[in-house]
């Protein structure tokens, strides 16, 4: 079966195998990634807004969720909420496409396929699977909020594993459709062991249902006010998520995530928020690198409010925090969570900046680094350092540790952000005035980067 997808590069399409191993998508030599971008119906250009707030529980600083909203910053971690309840999964194949030819993809219903030539439909297939949601729910309210930040997500997967993939020129990416039998599902689409990238994965997730009593309790617990019928409270969340680990010491780690929960109360009032952010992990200090990655984002926040980015950059070092190291995972970035101010369409607007600003921050620097020359002992460093990474993604990391806990999780997608290979040492200390040292330092004492 061929799914209909525009080519991640030209002239590809997809041939899925239920259940099969082994399948990826190709990105050899010559191959270029398709120039157009999916954008969602309805979805305003780039204007300046009038600043953002956060919900009443997350003003004054940040401070760590709990239960499920704290999970859903695990669609952070590719895990939590969005990845429990594993149903079954459809593995993709690139392979040439005859002219004409066309068939139903995996997960597609008649009615996707009746009229998918249509804005939508075209814009869809440049993703790495169909949607989550029907075609048809989809096109029936082109306006919602999920609607629109399904499509958003989507195209971010795409755009970034584009990316990813014409830089590594020979990587294969298994891309996993999945589903939630409570509601839902989602899209994993995995790299390993790639000419340029040890491993990268980039999640989305689409999940719906209803929430827990004690779910709802640790919610109204940070300030949520929400009325249950019946013990039930409907849900919608959404987000994507991903980590990559390259092979070089000298290219950086990246990790970002952007989100959207909705719950609906008893007497039908609906309340929201968006949360997210994008940090960056270097084996080595690379002071040019630390800034163009800090500028683009704070590029990005400027546009919607010229406070945004020094209180977000913040939040970032506060929440990468490995408290037993009394160090930061990385060199930071932005994170934020329980957005809700001033309107929807203005923090929707502003977590789009976000999401595109991804590539620009992060593509040029592993194209700067990935062929540069390194020395066994700073490859040593580089497995010490992911060490830290799995410490704070297994112990601190909101999303991972929920997922971890929640009966049914689908452990592979929780764990996915974990590097390929990572080391430990008892009681290693790199020699003082040595660029080891000089990482360790800014970790621990985080700088300003940007004006």
């Amino acid at each position: 079966m061929a799914l209909r997808l525009g080519g991640l590069s030209a002239g590809s399409c997809w041939r899925a195998a239920r259940g099969g191993g082994g399948g990826g998508l190709s990105a050899g030599p010559g191959s270029r990634a398709a120039g157009r971008t999916c954008r969602p119906p309805g979805a305003a250009g780039r204007e300046p807004s009038r600043g953002l707030g956060l919900s009443p529980a997350a003003r004054g600083g940040p401070r760590p969720g709990t239960g499920l909203s704290g999970a859903l910053a695990g669609l952070a971690g590719l895990a939590g909420l969005a990845a429990a309840a594993f149903g079954h999964a459809e593995r993709a194949e690139a392979e040439p496409r005859s002219p004409g030819a066309r068939s139903r993809s995996p997960g597609r219903r008649q009615d996707d396929d009746d009229d998918d030539d249509d804005e939508l439909g075209r814009r869809c297939r440049c993703f790495m699977a169909p949607p989550v949601t029907a075609l048809r729910e989809l096109r029936a309210r082109p306006g919602d909020m999920k609607t629109r930040m399904e499509l958003l997500v989507l195209e971010t997967q795409a755009q970034v594993c584009r990316a990813l993939a014409q830089v590594d020129g020979g990587a294969r990416f298994s891309v996993d459709r999945w589903e939630r039998k409570e509601g839902g599902g989602g899209i994993s689409c995995v790299l390993q062991d790639g000419h340029v990238f040890e491993k990268a994965g980039v999640s989305i997730s689409v999940v719906h249902g209803n929430l827990s009593e004690e779910a709802a309790k640790q919610m109204r617990s940070r300030g949520k006010n929400l009325k249950t019928k019946d013990g039930k409270l409907p849900f919608s969340a959404m987000g994507v998520s991903s980590v990559i680990h390259p092979k070089n010491p000298h290219a950086p780690t990246i990790h970002f995530n952007y989100r959207y929960f909705e719950v609906e109360e008893a007497d039908g009032n609906k309340q929201w928020w968006f949360g997210g952010g994008c940090d960056l992990t270097p084996t080595y200090l690379n002071q040019e690198d630390a800034v163009h990655f800090h500028r683009t984002l704070k590029e990005a926040c400027d546009q919607h409010g010229p406070d945004l980015y020094p209180k977000f950059k913040k939040w970032c070092d506060d929440y990468f925090f490995i408290v037993h190291r009394g160090e930061r995972r990385g060199i930071g970035g932005i994170f934020f969570d329980d957005l809700d101010s001033p309107s929807k369409e203005e923090v929707f607007r502003f977590v789009q900046s976000c999401a595109q600003a991804v590539v620009p921050s992060y593509i040029p620097l592993v194209k700067k680094h990935h062929n540069d020359s390194f020395t066994p002992q700073e490859k040593l460093w580089q497995q010490l350092r992911r060490g830290r990474y799995v410490e704070f993604n297994l112990l601190y990391d909101r999303g991972t540790k929920f997922g971890l806990f929640t009966p049914g999780s689908r452990i592979e997608s929780i764990l996915m952000s974990l590097p390929l290979t990572a080391r430990w040492e008892y009681m290693h200390s790199p020699p003082e005035n040595s660029k080891e040292a000089e990482i360790l330092e800014v970790l621990r004492h985080p700088r300003d980067w940007v004006d």
